[in-house]
C-alpha cells in the first residue's frame, strides 16, 4: 500500500522530496450504476431489459485517485462523504487501496452521488445527480494538507459549483506553495461552457480535456484552431483523443502517442485512468512522450474491465500487465 510520512504543517517552502504525497486531489465522489446492452432508442413506459449490469466506484475525482494509488503513488483526497451506504461503499474502497481520506468533509444528511450510465451498441446516456459535489466549498479544504504534496490535481471543474468562483485563488495558492497543478474540466452538464475556466486555466502546470472539450472551452469548431488557442494558455496542454490515443502540446514542440489495444468493455472513467497514468509518470519527471504512452496504456487498462476502478482493484493483475514499465512503477497497494 502507498505509504507516507505522517502530517508536516506549515507547508509553505516544504522541499519536494520532504512532502507527505505525491498527488493531492480535492473532487468530486459517485457511485457509477452501468447497465450494458440496452438498444440504441429508449421509448418511454416501456420496460427494456439490459443484458449486463455493474456498481463501481466513480466521479472523476474519485477514480483518478484511486488509479494513482494502485499505481504506487502517495494520494490525500478531499472530497464530500455523505452517510449513506453508497458513501460508505465509495470511501471503504478509496482506503483499501490506499488513499488517504483523512481531510475528507463529512455529508450526514445528504445522499450519495449516483451516475447512471446507460451502454448501448455504440453510444452511451449518462444520467448524474451530483450530489454533495455541488456544495463542496472553498472553507471545506484544508489547503496546507493540498499543498503537502509535490502535485494538485482537480477534474469536474463544472460540477464544483461550491468552488468554481474561487478555483483562480486556490490554484494560486497552491502554486505559492510549490505545488504544481493539473486541471481536467471533464463535462458541462448545462452546456453553458463558462469562459471563466480560462482564468483557471492560466494558472496550472498541465491542462488535460478531451477533443470535444477543448473546443467547446475554446469556442472553436475546429480541433486544430482549439489547440492553438489553448496551447497558448498553459505551459503543458495534453489532449485526450479516444480510440486515436492522446497528443501534448508545450510551446513549439508536440507529441502523439497511439492509443493501446484493448478489449473494451466501456469507457467509463477510462479518461480519468490516463489522467492517473500520466501524472504519474510526469510528477517523476518522464520525458512527456513516455508519459502520454503510460497514459494510454493505463486508459487502455481500465477499458478492460466495467467501470473506471474495477482493473485497478486486482493490484497483482495490475502489475503484472505493467511488468514492462517496472522500472518507474513503485510498489503499488496490496
Amino acid at each position: 500500500m502507498a505509504t507516507a510520512e505522517n502530517d508536516q504543517p506549515g507547508t509553505i517552502g516544504l522541499k519536494q522530496n520532504s512532502r507527505r504525497f505525491d498527488v493531492t486531489l480535492a473532487g468530486d465522489t459517485a457511485l457509477d450504476v452501468l447497465m450494458y446492452g440496452l438498444p440504441d432508442e429508449l421509448p418511454p413506459e416501456q420496460e427494456l431489459l439490459a443484458d449486463g449490469i455493474a456498481i463501481r466506484v466513480g466521479g472523476s475525482g474519485a477514480i483518478t485517485a484511486h488509479n494513482l494509488a494502485a499505481l504506487g503513488n502517495a494520494v490525500g483526497f478531499i472530497t464530500a462523504v455523505p452517510g449513506d451506504d453508497f458513501g460508505r461503499m465509495c470511501q471503504s474502497e478509496l482506503q483499501q487501496i490506499g488513499v488517504d481520506l483523512s481531510r475528507c468533509v463529512p455529508a450526514p444528511h445528504m445522499q450519495s452521488g449516483v451516475t447512471v450510465h446507460l451502454q448501448h451498441r455504440q453510444l452511451r446516456h449518462m444520467f448524474t445527480y451530483a450530489g454533495p459535489t455541488s456544495h463542496l466549498a472553498f472553507g471545506d479544504l484544508d489547503l496546507d494538507y493540498l499543498a503537502n504534496s509535490r502535485h494538485f490535481h482537480m477534474s469536474s471543474y463544472y460540477l464544483q459549483r461550491g468552488l468554481t468562483a474561487q478555483i483562480p485563488e486556490i490554484f494560486a495558492r497552491l502554486k505559492q506553495a510549490g505545488v504544481t497543478l493539473s486541471l481536467d474540466p471533464n463535462d458541462d452538464p448545462e452546456q453553458r461552457w463558462d469562459r471563466n475556466i480560462l482564468e483557471a486555466i492560466r494558472l496550472v502546470d498541465v491542462f488535460m480535456p478531451n477533443e470535444r472539450e477543448a473546443c467547446l472551452m475554446s469556442g472553436e469548431a475546429d480541433l486544430d484552431r482549439a489547440i492553438a488557442a489553448l496551447r497558448e494558455l498553459v505551459p503543458l496542454l495534453v489532449i485526450k483523443r479516444g480510440a486515436r490515443g492522446a497528443s501534448a502540446f508545450m510551446g513549439a514542440q508536440s507529441w502523439d502517442a497511439p492509443a493501446d489495444e484493448t478489449q473494451v468493455v466501456d469507457a467509463v472513467g477510462a479518461g480519468d485512468s490516463f489522467n492517473a497514468g500520466f501524472l504519474h509518470g510526469w510528477v517523476r519527471g518522464w520525458p512527456v512522450e513516455r508519459a502520454l504512452a503510460f497514459g494510454n496504456r493505463t486508459g487502455a487498462w481500465s477499458a478492460s474491465a466495467s467501470g473506471g476502478t474495477s482493473a485497478f482493484r486486482n493490484v497483482a493483475a495490475l502489475r503484472e500487465h505493467l511488468s514492462d514499465w517496472t522500472t518507474g512503477l513503485e510498489t503499488a497497494a496490496t
